[in-house]
């Protein structure tokens, strides 16, 4: 549901009735993951997607029914043999959907998802939204807004008959689950007891981790780093540009990036923030610059190192990192030259050809044409995120 916050953000501010269809597991081949959502609130206009196109219409039939009932209901769509006119996934897989409701009367799950958007619209703290997607009567739906430290806003109630404590158990135990996943950066579904304790029906919760956007580092304030911020931008990332030269590393030759930076680029990665999403793409090739950089960028726990340059920079700067004492594990992690073969020449053909491995690092692609392959087509852990990662009671 983070996916489409900004909007959500704006029909709360608004105080629009709304119902929100979540993707909550996944088997199988499937267009969209986990946390993907579609809203529509009650003039009929709707935002996001849960299936690429696929489902989108009996999707949204639900959501206007929830509108109407005021019920939570989760439901399954998969593509059926039997029946060539079924709604379902042409691509074979199976997707579950969580269909709630939020009216703006409501006064227990809508302040919780309202301070959830608000936050992921605004780009502010790191939080998780842990919803109910399967368990006892009377709890589908509920949700929890977990914070970093451990604090958390709204309750998941309980089943009838349980007591005060065993509700707080309950709520307790799902917000120590939500921050784990929060501190990995993660999406995905686990497991608690209904009440604190192995007596109780079992909680399966959604957890959405709100996180900032990962970043992309561009070292080299050059023609290729324009084009390559544009993709950084559309691909989601926070996108900075560094170069030691002032009169390269100026702001407006960089209007769709984050920031510009001038400082030498190895001192400007000692000092920021990164972490294993960040994106790092040396573009300067120059032994002044690309050396002392990457010495200390392949010692970093970062998602990806890019070096551009020639066959030949390449050997060069392979020799020079040896003798400043980079072993041949570290050097291993260096993707040069950077990219995709995809025989690009312009500056926006490279960008695309970074970016195309970029991704394929990312999500354990193989770089080759989908046609004639024998690969999966989505390599993001369908399978791992279609089932709960642990159980605890």
């Amino acid at each position: 549901m983070l996916d489409i916050a900004a909007e959500l953000h704006r029909w709360c501010q608004e105080g629009r009735d709304f119902a929100v269809a979540t993707v909550v597991a996944v088997h199988g081949s499937a267009p969209r993951q986990p946390g993907a959502a579609l809203a529509v609130d009650a003039d009929g206009t709707a935002i996001g997607s849960v299936s690429g196109g696929c489902v989108e219409g009996a999707v949204y039939e639900l959501c206007q029914e929830a509108l109407t009932t005021g019920e939570t209901v989760r439901t399954r769509f998969g593509y059926s043999d039997e029946d060539a006119f079924a709604v379902g996934l042409t691509c074979g897989g199976v997707i579950e959907v969580l269909v709630t409701p939020v009216p703006a009367a409501d006064t227990v799950l809508r302040p919780v998802l309202a301070a959830a958007v608000r936050s992921a619209a605004d780009g502010g703290a790191a939080v998780a939204l842990a919803r109910v997607t399967d368990g006892p009567d009377g709890l589908l739906g509920r949700a929890l807004l977990v914070r970093p430290d451990g604090t958390y806003e709204g309750t998941l109630g309980g089943p009838e008959g349980a007591t005060a404590a065993d509700r707080a158990a309950l709520d307790r135990g799902a917000a120590g689950q939500a921050r784990a996943l929060l501190d990995a950066g993660r999406t995905a579904s686990v497991v608690i007891g209904a009440e604190g304790s192995r007596c109780g029906r079992p909680v399966t919760l959604l957890v959405e981790a709100g996180v900032a956007p990962p970043r992309m580092i561009v070292f080299g304030a050059i023609d290729f780093a324009s084009a390559l911020v544009r993709i950084g931008k559309f691909l989601g990332y926070h996108v900075t540009v560094c170069d030691a030269r002032p009169v390269f590393a100026a702001a407006h030759r960089f209007p769709e990036a984050d920031e510009v930076v001038v400082d030498w680029p190895h001192r400007y990665l000692e000092t920021t923030a990164v972490d294993t999403r960040t994106v790092l793409c040396v573009l300067t090739h120059d032994a002044k610059f690309d050396v002392p950089l990457l010495e200390r960028a392949l010692r970093m726990p970062v998602g990806y190192v890019g070096a551009m340059g020639s066959r030949r920079t390449h050997r060069d700067r392979l020799r020079r990192l040896r003798e400043v004492g980079l072993g041949e594990t570290e050097l291993a992690r260096l993707r040069s030259p950077i990219g995709l073969d995809l025989g690009a020449h312009t500056p926006e053909e490279t960008a695309l050809s970074i970016a195309g491995e970029i991704v394929a690092s990312r999500r354990g692609g193989s770089g080759v044409p989908l046609t004639g392959a024998h690969t999966p087509i989505h390599h993001d852990g369908s399978r791992a995120s279609a089932d709960p990662i642990g159980s605890v009671a």
